[in-house]
């Protein structure tokens, strides 16, 4: 059992890995943006774009509609266009980061409503723009909520990327459906799933401990 261990499951930990932090760091640099236009757009926000709001909540609605399989299958040609190929850890990147971008932000938009609405009133009336009143305010008091949703998000592709390992992006998810599933190898299967655990078990520690360190309340 070590020998197939070290022989089969390690070295798709890598893979794995590499997948879900970058997919996780592309969703995380577009999603937050995405939540700060619709916080700033939205009918009494801080700078009300009715109908801009309204074709950005339309479009991150469809893309989250989208079952992850599905979605695999429709925007593969497009890491095919951008990457040169279809399969692998790396084709697997952009599927793993549109499937999270809607997720990202309309779970920040959530965070960044819950701010006090005294704190931006406040900041108004001092004469802040804007854009200080996100970066100052609205981002600075949401930290410890945006640590704990980043961590969820995290947590999520790690799921994706086992789903996406099914149809040839590498990982634990391949070797789990490779040799547990259609070999009937029930021991990789299990190694590959309680791998899978850890590394989300030690997500989940890492975000909770930084967002207490960073919760001031």
């Amino acid at each position: 059992m070590i020998e197939k261990f070290t022989s089969i499951v390690l070295p798709s930990i890598p893979d794995t890995l590499y997948m879900v932090f970058f997919s996780s760091l592309f969703s995380m640099l577009i999603g937050i943006p995405l939540a700060l236009i619709l916080i700033v757009t939205r009918p009494g926000g801080l700078n009300p774009k009715p109908k801009g709001y309204q074709v950005l909540d339309t479009i991150i609605n469809t893309l989250r509609s989208f079952p992850f399989v599905i979605l695999i299958m429709v925007v593969y040609p497009l890491s095919r266009l951008l990457i040169g190929k279809s399969i692998g850890p790396t084709a697997a990147i952009v599927p793993l980061t549109v499937a999270a971008i809607p997720f990202v932000a309309r779970i920040m938009e959530g965070v960044f409503l819950e701010v006090d609405e005294g704190l931006v009133e406040a900041a108004r009336a001092m004469g802040s723009t804007n854009g200080q009143i996100l970066t100052k305010v609205i981002l600075p008091e949401s930290l410890p909520s945006i640590i704990n949703s980043m961590t969820m998000t995290i947590i999520n592709i790690i799921g994706y990327s086992a789903m996406a390992g099914m149809l040839g992006a590498g990982g634990l998810g391949e070797i789990a459906t490779r040799y547990g599933h259609y070999r009937n190898q029930l021991d990789i299967l299990w190694m590959s799933v309680i791998c899978i655990i850890i590394i989300v078990q030690v997500v989940q520690w890492i975000g909770n401990r930084l967002t207490n360190t960073t919760n001031k309340k």
